[in-house]
């Protein structure tokens, strides 16, 4: 068995890209051999007239005609070891042993991947499942490695299950809703394999997950950006799956905003955690997915309507987000000095925000460089919490300018300790705690300080992080993060989350061997080794959607 078999990675010759979608492939930006990273430039800032210093002899020599059908979003990942002299982490093969490990099967064919394959514990509950949140890293960690098949089985499969109808009690969900979950039942006897699925009637709480039909819509235009094969986002299924998820989100109500209103335990926190209302991670999610449907739906009669309210709520979101959600020192100072009770169009505290609910923390949290769209923004209400995940996402999809996408990463290094701390990532921060705890999340006891949802440490969100720091032209950090991971991530069994203030504790309910912390961290290192990886995840500034937003001190400094 060669080498490259041993550490679960196929040597597959690509080439790729995918001519025909409205963005621009971000992998001609991000040739991989020795770049000369600037920090304070991100790629999305640099112009096509420097791609020949950029770009070395024996990278793309035609960038605007590459495609694969191998199912590679760039060079082999083992051909990139071998130029920069990179001998892969150890982990790394044990990670691919204990990723396959968890694949799930429906007649012969892999569907997914279970979110944990603990031994150890006495509970499975649900965690024998494949869930499409936890499927999504999986799924680029295969995308990465020339190994296509699985995502498309699992996007048929998942797009079928919508089809089925959906009740909580005797309330019908919408047609378009995506399963949170779904499990695959052996019968050996009868030689029969079924599927049952879960749209939020079995999860706690009983919430459906308003995540999983954008991360579908998001794979979906990975999966294409990686293969190059647009027939499957052409498929007459696929087309209906994304219109019937965004007519949910599209339909016209009593909102006043353009974001989603949302319950609390509809996302990767599926807990109370007082995120209900218009939490950050859904809103990022959702401008995401519906940039990656403009560029996948066909111009047919169904489609241009639904391309039409696309076009006209990502106008309104963008100005939205990136009006009321972004932070800095200079906005801090601003809503510090806000008047209240103010009436008429031009107010300046739109939202009535009374400044004593400014909570003490963030006035030394915040340094005076570097910003971050907080964690919900409804009226006379703002949470200045900071949330990874919808941060992360801001900038992969642009949400977040590129002043404000450099900003979020001048706040990461500055807020290291808090952040990252001796294991990446936080999923939140500050911690809930006290009478403040008690309150927001019921006594919760998952959810103590500094543990799970409320402050824990989420080695998943590596993926992430890496993918944001390529994108702004930090890789430094992401290596930092990934460095700190490797030493106790496979010590300690790939464990679900950690606890403390500083991330130092394997998390006391954690799971060990939880899939997506095994593929967060493949697909973190395959892409730091390979950025033009990132082409299947990232989206570039849209211009028509560029804003005139007054620049705040922190991007001047």
């Amino acid at each position: 068995m060669d080498g490259t078999k041993v550490m679960g990675l196929r040597n597959v010759s690509s080439i790729c890209s995918l001519s025909e979608m409205d963005d621009h492939d971000l992998s001609r930006l991000l040739d991989k051999p020795r770049l000369n990273i600037e920090r304070q430039r991100s790629f999305d800032e640099r112009s096509l007239s420097e791609l020949p210093m950029i770009l070395t002899r024996g990278s793309y020599d035609n960038y605007e005609g590459m495609h694969s059908p191998c199912g590679r979003s760039g060079i082999d990942t083992p051909a990139s070891w071998d130029r920069n002299s990179f001998d892969p982490h150890p982990i790394v093969a044990e990670a691919w042993e204990a990723l396959r490990r968890t694949l799930v099967y429906f007649r012969g064919q892999p569907v997914g991947t279970i979110a944990a394959y603990d031994h150890a514990s006495e509970e499975v509950l649900n965690y024998d499942q494949v869930f499409v949140r936890d499927f999504v890293p999986s799924a680029l960690a295969f995308l990465m490695n020339g190994e296509p098949e699985i995502v498309k089985n699992f996007l048929l499969k998942t797009l079928q299950l919508q089809g089925w109808e959906k009740k909580v009690d005797r309330f019908k969900l919408g047609e378009g809703a995506m399963p949170a979950s779904f499990k695959v039942l052996h019968d050996p006897v009868r030689k029969l394999d079924t599927i049952i699925a879960d749209f939020g009637e079995s999860a706690i709480g009983r919430v459906a997950p308003v995540d999983s039909g954008f991360w579908w819509i998001i794979l979906l235009r990975a999966y294409t950006k990686s293969t190059g094969d647009l027939s499957l986002a052409e498929r007459p299924e696929c087309q209906k799956g994304m219109r019937l998820i965004l007519t949910l989100c599209l339909a016209e109500g009593f909102d006043t905003f353009p974001t989603l209103l949302c319950a609390d335990g509809c996302s990767m926190i599926d807990r109370r955690m007082d995120v209900y209302g218009y939490p950050i991670e859904i809103q990022a999610l959702f401008y995401m997915a519906l940039r990656c449907a403009l560029s996948m739906l066909k111009q047919d009669a169904e489609g241009k309507d639904c391309i039409e309210r696309i076009e006209k709520r990502l106008h309104a979101l963008s100005y939205h987000m990136r009006s009321y959600f972004w932070l800095d020192f200079q906005q801090l100072n601003d809503i510090y000095r806000y008047k209240t009770e103010e009436y008429s169009h031009t107010a300046v505290n739109k939202f009535n925000v009374i400044p004593d609910s400014i909570p003490d923390w963030i006035f030394d949290f915040m340094p005076t460089r570097g910003g971050y769209f907080i964690g919900n923004v409804s009226p006379a209400r703002m949470d200045f919490r900071w949330f990874c995940l919808g941060n992360c996402i801001a900038i992969l999809s642009s949400l977040a300018t590129p002043e404000q996408s450099v900003a979020i990463m001048d706040l990461i290094e500055a807020r290291w300790d808090e952040l990252v701390g001796e294991m990446p990532l936080k999923i939140a921060y500050p911690a809930i705690e006290k009478h403040e705890w008690r309150i927001v999340t019921g006594c919760d006891p998952k959810n103590t300080r500094w543990s799970y949802h409320n402050g824990g440490s989420w080695p998943v969100l590596l993926w992430l992080l890496t993918a944001a720091c390529i994108k702004t032209g930090r890789p430094q950090i992401a290596r930092q993060a990934i460095d700190l991971a490797e030493t106790r991530l496979l010590k300690d069994g790939w464990p679900e989350y950690y606890d403390g203030k500083l991330g130092r504790f394997i998390g006391k309910q954690a799971r060990k061997y939880q899939t997506w912390s095994i593929a967060g961290y493949l697909v973190a290192k395959m892409m730091l080794e390979d950025p033009s990886h990132l082409g299947m995840i990232a989206l570039e500034e849209d211009k028509q959607r560029k804003p005139m937003i007054k620049r705040s001190s922190s991007w001047n400094c």
